[in-house]
């Protein structure tokens, strides 16, 4: 019911190459084949509607063909990654029923746990016979959150056929921007190349080897290709574009990689765990405006403040207030400038901000002045704590190379 268009596109194109992990390919035949195999063998007694099941991987065969199944069974999914250190607490709060743990080698292990799961949001899903997803938010500012969706409704914009590419699942498995990543190449039948790690160097092998179209990633990552000079090293003739989101681009680095990688086109994404992934286009390659939206979502910029409103939000938090207004709006957090043909340029977050006794800035700012003097080749700033104005900011400065510059010479500059 929930899958079907995907199973259908599967059958469409049962000979092609679908999944590449660990060195090995498999169809989508294999796909197909291995659904039913998970059908027959996740017995109703154990996994039915409504269950709540954790399942701890990264992107592999199995997982991939585990996750369609517990979407049609209309079961509650909690995808956890290796990365997640609150792995214990993460299946407390999400009162996990079931656990799914996927090793290495792809090997799957299936066990009940002690948890009945009785939270409100859950039986709004139960009630409706929907399978549901709970995100849970990196917890940099505190405790992490935990945002449960209602898949049917992440689902309904893959139904729209878009352009096929061969793509490197490199966000997570528990990661909303991995999870768009997976269902926008299955849904157009593309080829999944699925990282065993995600350090620079084995990412950009894989690009070379598969000749890999699709990038989606973040600026951090693209920074340390950049720091790295990685990308000497490898053939990335295939790429055609490069998705970037999940936290602000420096213009500085976008700069930088345009000049570095011409051909290439690089487009600016904006999503949440709250919201799931909105439809973008950049105004181009080398800019920070970006119009998002597609599907059901409404944007709108209150006080410098971007919200979003859309049937795809997540249902609420499981262990957090409400963070929507009272008609219906999602407060981001994000803040954000609008120009008059609607483009956004994300420009950070509220929690980045740096307020100095009283006087608060924006850091990005402040980088990007620094940035311009001739001798730096990056800048990063960080808020600090200060006993007397409660906050400063600590500057970390990389040069050109070949050049030398003075902490002095620096501050007269600026």
């Amino acid at each position: 019911m929930h899958i079907d268009y995907f199973l259908q596109i599967f059958k469409e194109n049962s000979s092609k190459d679908a999944i590449v992990w660990n060195n090995e390919t498999y169809k989508y035949d294999w796909l197909i084949e291995k659904y039913y195999f998970w059908e027959e063998e996740i017995e109703d007694n154990l996994i039915k509607s409504g269950t709540v099941v954790v399942i701890e991987a990264d992107f592999s065969p199995n997982s991939i063909a585990l996750l369609l199944l517990l979407i049609e069974k209309n079961t509650i999914i909690v995808p956890i990654t290796d990365s997640v250190k609150s792995r214990d607490e993460f299946i407390d709060i999400a009162e996990c029923e079931v656990s799914i743990k996927i090793g290495k080698n792809d090997e799957v292990e299936v066990s009940k746990l002690s948890n009945k799961s009785d939270n409100q949001l859950y039986k709004k899903l139960k009630k409706r016979r929907h399978p549901g997803l709970v995100l849970f938010s990196s917890g940099s500012t505190g405790k992490s959150k935990a945002s449960v969706h209602d898949i049917t409704y992440l689902l309904n914009k893959f139904q729209t056929k878009r352009h096929t590419f061969t793509t490197i699942t490199f966000l997570l498995y528990d990661h909303i921007g991995g999870f768009n990543t997976l269902f926008y190449t299955l849904s157009n039948a593309g080829k999944i190349i699925a990282p065993i790690n995600r350090t620079a160097s084995s990412i950009l092998s894989l690009i070379e080897q598969h000749k890999v179209e699709l990038l989606p990633t973040s600026p951090t990552f693209l920074n340390l290709i950049l720091i790295s000079e990685e990308y000497k090293n490898y053939n990335l003739n295939s790429l055609k574009i490069i998705t970037y989101g999940t936290e602000p681009m420096p213009e500085t680095t976008l700069g930088r990689l345009n000049k570095i990688f011409p051909e290439i086109k690089f487009t600016q994404t904006y999503g949440l765990s709250e919201v799931g992934i909105l439809r973008s286009k950049s105004k181009s390659s080398n800019s920070l405006w970006v119009k998002i939206g597609g599907e059901d979502y409404k944007t709108r910029v209150v006080d410098g403040m971007l919200e979003i409103k859309s049937k795809s939000s997540m249902l609420g938090y499981l262990n957090a207030p409400s963070p929507f207004t009272e008609d219906g709006w999602f407060k981001t957090g994000d803040l954000a400038k609008i120009s008059e043909g609607h483009c956004l340029e994300i420009t950070g977050r509220t929690k980045d901000i740096i307020n100095r006794g009283g006087v608060k800035y924006n850091p990005s700012d402040v980088e990007e002045l620094i940035f311009s003097h001739p001798s730096v080749d990056m800048v990063a700033i960080v808020p600090m704590s200060d006993d007397v104005l409660g906050e400063k900011a600590c500057c970390f400065v990389k040069l050109r190379e070949g050049e030398k510059l003075t902490l002095e010479v620096l501050i007269q500059y600026l």
